[in-house]
C-alpha cells in the first residue's frame, strides 16, 4: 500500500527525479574539474562525518567501545576504538564506514521526499552533527567544521522553502551516494593517505585480514568492489523504494464548462 502525501510540502514530481539524476552527473564531474572539489566540500566534510560515526556506532555495538573520530581538512578522517576485538568484531567495524554512509542517504532519499520528513531530517542530521562536534571528535578543524556543518543544516531545516528542503534533502542522498563511490576508488591504490599521512592499512586492508586472513590485492579489491557494489545497488533500490512510497500525483483533470446560453432577443416593438 502507498501512503499519500502529506498537505504539509509540495510532493516531488518528475521534474526533480530529474534534478536529483543532474545532480549525481554534475557531482561526479565536479569531483573530476578543477576547483570543484572546493563547491562540494562542505558535503565532503559530511560524508567523512557519516563515514566515521557508523564506524563508531559498530564500535559500540561490537564491544570495541568508541573513544573518539577526527575529520581532518583533507575530508579524510579517523575513527579510534577504547579495545581491541575478535575477528569478526573487527570484520564488522571495518566494512561499516563504506556500507554506512550510502545508508545515510538512502534514508535521506526514502524520507525526505516531502518537506515535512525533509525538515526533521535535516533537523536531525544537524543536531547529530553539532554534538557529536562538542563531545566526540578530537582536533579543533574537526569541532569548527562539523559544528558549522551542522548549523546550516539546522537553519535549513528552519528556513527553506517547502521544495528547496526537499532538494536539500535529495542532493545529500545524492553526495553520500557520490562521495561513497568517489572514496572507495583509493582502496585500490597501494597507499592511503589520511591527513597528508601515508598509512600502512585501509579498512580494505582490515576486513580482508580478517575474513581471509591475507592482505593480498585480490583480497583488498574484492571488498573495495562489495562496498562499491552495495552502495550503487542501495541507492538504487532506495530510489525506487521512494517512488513507490510517494508516487507522483496525477494532475487534476480539467472540467469542461458547458457554454453560457445566448441571452434571449428581447421583441421587437410593432408599430401601430
Amino acid at each position: 500500500m502507498t501512503e499519500p502525501r502529506p498537505s504539509t510540502g509540495s510532493p516531488v514530481g518528475d521534474a526533480e527525479v530529474r534534478a536529483l539524476g543532474l545532480a549525481l552527473v554534475a557531482s561526479l564531474l565536479l569531483w573530476h574539474l578543477p576547483f570543484g572539489g572546493i563547491l562540494l566540500y562542505p558535503f565532503k566534510l559530511l560524508a567523512t562525518w557519516m563515514h566515521e560515526i557508523s564506524h563508531g556506532v559498530v564500535m559500540l555495538i561490537t564491544g570495541a567501545g568508541f573513544d573518539h573520530m577526527d575529520v581532518y581538512r583533507d575530508g579524510s578522517g579517523l575513527a579510534y576504538a577504547q579495545r581491541k576485538v575478535g575477528d569478526i568484531g573487527r570484520a564488522l567495524v571495518a566494512a561499516a564506514g563504506y556500507m554506512g554512509t550510502p545508508v545515510f542517504g538512502a534514508g535521506f532519499l526514502i524520507f525526505g521526499q516531502t518537506a515535512r520528513a525533509a525538515r526533521r531530517a535535516l533537523g536531525v542530521i544537524g543536531a547529530l552533527l553539532v554534538a557529536t562536534a562538542l563531545v566526540a571528535i578530537g582536533g579543533r578543524f574537526g569541532q569548527i567544521g562539523v559544528a558549522c556543518t551542522g548549523a546550516v543544516a539546522l537553519v535549513g531545516a528552519l528556513a527553506l522553502g517547502d521544495r528547496w528542503v526537499i532538494q536539500v534533502a535529495n542532493f545529500i542522498a545524492a553526495q553520500a551516494c557520490v562521495n561513497a563511490v568517489v572514496d572507495i576508488r583509493v582502496l585500490y591504490r597501494p597507499t592511503l593517505v589520511v591527513d597528508g599521512k601515508v598509512m600502512r592499512s585501509s579498512d580494505a586492508h582490515t576486513m580482508a585480514d580478517a575474513t581471509f586472513g591475507t592482505t593480498e590485492p585480490w583480497a583488498i579489491w574484492l571488498w573495495a568492489t562489495v562496498w562499491l557494489v552495495w552502495s550503487l545497488v542501495l541507492f538504487s533500490a532506495a530510489l525506487i523504494a521512494a517512488r513507490k512510497r510517494y508516487p507522483p500525483q496525477p494532475a487534476p483533470a480539467a472540467v469542461e464548462m458547458p457554454a453560457a446560453s445566448p441571452a434571449p432577443t428581447p421583441p421587437t416593438p410593432e408599430r401601430s
